[in-house]
């Protein structure tokens, strides 16, 4: 039986600064931090720092994960004004629901959305 997603992880070249973007951009710090994986307790769920051994100037995005926000406008901008690019900008995609992502200083995307039908149970 699944038991539902625990981990989303990024590859990043240099950990102890994305270590430290990370903490700005999702707004707390690691429960777990060492030289070779850096840990986040987001909302029950771990987002997790890998560094990279031999860092990659294109990252694929055929893989997203989306973290929950209440405001999804707001927190894009924020996250941009950390030094993010933007990926998607935020789009209606049915209903209320909202998606929007953004790319990381490494090229990870990180995705955002306004999902006021998903509960977590």
């Amino acid at each position: 039986m699944m038991l539902g997603l625990r981990t989303t992880i990024y590859k990043v070249a240099d950990l102890k600064e994305a270590k430290s973007w990370y903490s700005k951009a999702f707004e707390v710090t690691p429960y777990f931090d060492e030289p070779f994986y850096v840990g986040f307790n987001i909302g029950g769920f771990e987002l997790g720092l890998l560094p990279e051994e031999q860092p990659q100037t294109e990252k694929s995005d055929n893989v997203l994960s989306y973290w929950g926000v209440k405001h999804i406008q707001k927190q894009y901008q924020r996250i941009l004004d950390l030094g993010a690019t933007a990926h998607e900008a935020p789009t209606n995609v049915g209903g209320e629901l909202m998606v929007a992502s953004v790319r990381d200083p490494w090229g990870n995307v990180i995705g955002l959305i306004y999902n006021p039908y998903f509960k977590i149970q």
